[in-house]
């Protein structure tokens, strides 16, 4: 820990995180009053494990797709995709959805675009869960033949206060529980995973409670194969960080562990910053490292890709060393998703987006950039399609990857005015 110690005392009070949220109303739910949390302050520097105090954070929404099958797809088609987006000019959002085709072409779904009012997506195999834009509700929408979308019930999560709002949704690899990351309290000093159970023939999602309050959450877990441990990762303002495991219960509650996740130590006069996770099914984990100065908290080199191997007690311990990290030159990195079948790492950051060969060995180089736009958010589908959102581009890229490069679908990348978030749910 001698490490975490040197940041912390680089670190002086007079630097801080400002942060701030907004949240629209929505025709769908109204407001339900709420207490309002107390704000969580503490020395910055970085952490493993278990709970810590800093600078609050907020953070983009975002989607998730589990990758299991809907019992009532086409065969014709690879995947489902949704997009919540804007239209241009406008205020209230819609779901565009499409059908990728196996070459990974897109074709709207009838119907699309679905005039529903939210943000983040998250799809489970026969339901799409979305954030009502209110900030505070969840929609569930069953998954038709076809890829339509029939509101199924919406769900009250999280209470209306001072930055008190709902953000990325995610689910487990199973698709019986999905969860949101929830900024609570003034200033997010209080955020946490809320966990829901999901009745898969009804929509119905049940609160099992929230994880212990972390205000450095800022984005997703991601799943070891079996759904008994998750990881996240963040790095806020190249200054705070942060490596944290999760267990998942019977039920699907997570609660927050400690474990020892240290970041390899830096070249000289550096340190890494984690900043991205995402979990394989045969308990490896990817994590974006940031390597950033100590005397200017800049970045100081493109990000690299560690690899850990996941234990037991769900501790962590890293692959490799420091040396043998790729380089992932998409400038700072917003994104990580692992193929289905585990062999393929996309890595996707404000200057583009690429994809690497991926084992328990740790990443390897493969595409180099398959495009220089901005690339907010990725997700795989279990035939190795790519699918990626460009928010400043309004661009929705399709590519088709294999073991030895990538080539774009049909048609990518698709315009799509102002993409919010972005959740894939493979149909076969």
């Amino acid at each position: 820990m001698t490490w975490d110690l040197k940041i912390a005392f680089r670190l002086t009070p007079a630097l801080a995180v400002l942060l701030v949220s907004a949240c629209a109303s929505s025709p769908r739910a109204a407001s339900v009053p709420g207490a309002v949390g107390a704000a969580s302050t503490g020395p910055a520097g970085g952490s493993t494990g278990g709970s810590s105090s800093g600078a609050g954070n907020s953070g983009p929404s975002g989607g998730s797709g589990s990758g299991s099958t809907t019992g009532t797809s086409s065969a014709s088609n690879a995947a489902y995709v949704y997009v919540s987006s804007t239209p241009q000019n406008g205020s209230v959002h819609q779901i565009a959805a499409y059908t990728a085709a196996a070459n990974g072409a897109l074709t709207p779904v009838a119907g699309s675009p679905f005039q529903e009012d939210v943000t983040s997506l998250a799809a489970d195999g026969s339901q799409l869960f979305a954030v009502n834009s209110d900030g505070y509700d969840v929609e569930s929408y069953s998954i038709g033949a076809s890829g339509a979308l029939t509101h199924e019930t919406t769900t009250h999560v999280s209470t209306s206060g001072d930055c008190n709002t709902l953000g990325q949704l995610f689910v487990d690899r199973s698709g019986a529980s999905l969860y949101a990351l929830n900024y609570r309290g003034s200033g997010c000093a209080n955020n946490n995973y809320e966990s829901l159970a999901v009745n898969s023939s009804t929509g119905a999602l049940t609160d099992l409670g929230g994880s212990a309050a972390n205000n450095w959450l800022s984005t997703p877990a991601s799943f070891s194969g079996n759904d008994r441990y998750a990881y996240s990762a963040s790095c806020l303002s190249d200054m705070y960080w942060g490596i944290y495991g999760f267990s998942r219960g019977s039920g699907g509650l997570l609660n927050q562990i400690q474990i020892t996740a240290a970041p390899p130590a830096g070249p000289s006069g550096t340190f890494y910053c984690p900043s991205a996770s995402a979990a394989d099914a045969t308990g490896d984990v990817a994590i974006a490292m940031q390597p950033v100065s100590q005397g200017s908290f800049s970045a100081a080199g493109a990000a690299q890709i560690a690899t850990y191997t996941v234990g037991g007690n769900g501790n962590l311990t890293a692959t490799g060393t420091a040396a043998a990290m790729p380089q992932a030159p998409v400038g700072t990195v917003s994104d990580l998703k692992i193929s289905a079948d585990g062999t393929l790492l996309a890595v996707s950051g404000s200057g583009g987006l690429e994809v690497m060969h991926f084992s328990a060995g740790g990443a390897t180089a493969l595409t180099g950039l398959l495009t220089k736009d901005a690339i907010d958010q990725c997700f795989w589908d279990k035939q190795n399609h790519l699918y990626a959102i460009s928010k400043a581009a309004g661009k929705l890229y399709v590519f088709t990857v294999s073991s030895s490069g990538a080539v774009a679908a049909p048609g990518s990348p698709y315009a799509v005015s102002q993409p919010g978030n972005l959740a894939v749910e493979s149909a076969q």
